[in-house]
């Protein structure tokens, strides 16, 4: 059997306030697969995200990344994840060029290589006629493009989306995932969280609901609207969140 692309286990992630933002949260999820997390804002998504990247400490519990422990080997781990975090974090003082290029470099890849993947990233987001410009002039479109051009650049076999179309026009959206369906079919394994739900259900092979730092449903689009007792995925979110008065399904329509 080939080993998880992400593996977690009991991951508990405690604060020194006492706040338990993860509590005995497990998850598997499969080399290829596209994998949605889904839950209310405060959950424990973006925790989970930073615990399994090295950006936050957990309190107990394991990750494992392509069989790599996140958490004391995390040099290897973290060489096989691409992280798109919903925050804009571009240092505003280089160029897009310079973005892709340095990002690069963290990651060891040799210098001809770094130019020949930047060159392929800027024309595969629409970004060549900006590769000159600082970051901080670009428009919010255009940041949000080269933050998934930057997590893709040393090619991981993992790649976290955290809210890639937050605040994006339709256009920016469709073209995201669009790319992402594609890297996902050339292998490339995808864990996404989204408010869109209907992102989720189109794209993603399995989703997982998370609230209060717990995963309380796992499947399927299908199954976790079965699980509910509802006709489909918005549904059963919005069972997850105690709001299923504002089910689509009980709108009265004016004639």
């Amino acid at each position: 059997m080939p080993e998880d692309a992400l593996r977690i286990e009991d991951l508990v992630k405690r604060y020194p306030t006492g706040v338990e933002a993860l509590r005995g949260v497990s998850l598997d999820i499969a080399p290829g697969e596209l994998f949605a997390l889904l839950g209310p804002n405060g959950a424990g998504k973006s925790t989970l995200i930073h615990c399994t990247t090295g950006l936050a400490q957990p309190t107990a519990g394991s990750i494992r990344v392509f069989g790599h422990d996140a958490i004391d080997d995390y040099g290897k781990a973290r060489q096989a994840v691409g992280l798109a975090p919903q925050e804009l974090n571009l240092d505003w003082f280089l160029t897009v060029e310079e973005t892709l290029d340095y990002h690069a470099g963290y990651f060891g890849m040799p210098k001809r290589e770094r130019r020949e993947r930047t060159k392929e990233l800027l024309e595969t987001f629409s970004l060549t006629e900006k590769r000159d410009e600082r970051t901080r002039t670009l428009s919010g479109g255009m940041k949000r493009r080269l933050i998934l051009a930057r997590a893709v650049m040393h090619r991981p076999r993992l790649l976290i989306l955290d809210e890639p179309t937050a605040g994006v026009d339709v256009e920016l959206r469709l073209e995201l995932w669009h790319y992402v369906q594609r890297i996902n079919q050339e292998g490339t394994t995808i864990l996404l969280t989204t408010h869109y739900l209907e992102e989720a259900e189109q794209l993603c092979d399995r989703i997982a609901f998370i609230n209060d730092g717990q995963i309380v449903g796992e499947g399927t689009s299908s199954e976790l609207a079965g699980r509910y007792g509802v006709a489909n995925l918005e549904d059963a979110y919005l069972a997850l969140v105690g709001r299923n008065e504002l089910s689509r399904s009980k709108i009265e329509v004016v004639s």
